[in-house]
């Protein structure tokens, strides 16, 4: 099994578009991820949380989420999508998807069979990454070359 990770992503004011259902779909499609859980919440402005179904976020129909109907491992409960609903403004909902990296899962199969484990981890931030490689663009004797693109 590869690592598992998680993401909690807030639509401020409840607007949602589903532009990046397609791509969630296509990273599922091409074995990058496998989707575990898939749920939606709203934190309304006096502080409740509200669990939304998929047929609440479809816009009248112009937005095809059956392909997300029932994705749910039991790995998220309650407690985490209150802990969710917590980092959210009120007035806004919010995806939380919890998904298996299995690109990963091979590497970690191999480093187990080896005798090798994992002893710490983490992500950094895309905004600290941007705000590093802009102070280090903007430093005296930087080559200023070409800048990866990291999420823009």
């Amino acid at each position: 099994m590869g690592p598992i990770d998680y993401l909690v992503v807030e639509f401020p004011g409840g607007r949602t578009t589903g532009e990046g259902m397609p791509l969630l779909v296509d990273l599922v499609d091409r074995g990058v991820i496998r989707l575990l859980d898939l749920a939606f919440l709203r934190r309304e402005a006096d502080g409740s949380v509200t669990a939304l179904e998929l047929a609440d976020l479809d816009r009248g129909g112009r937005l095809d989420l059956a392909v997300f109907e029932g994705v749910s491992s039991g790995l998220l409960g309650r407690d985490d999508l209150d802990e969710a609903a917590a980092a959210l403004e009120p007035g806004s909902s919010a995806a939380v998807v919890v998904y298996e990296n299995l690109w990963a899962a091979p590497l970690a199969a191999a480093l187990r069979r080896s005798g090798a484990r994992m002893v710490a981890g983490g992500r950094i931030p895309v905004q600290d990454v941007l705000a590093s490689l802009d102070a280090a663009e903007a430093a005296p004797g930087s080559a200023g070359g070409p800048r990866p693109t990291v999420g823009r």
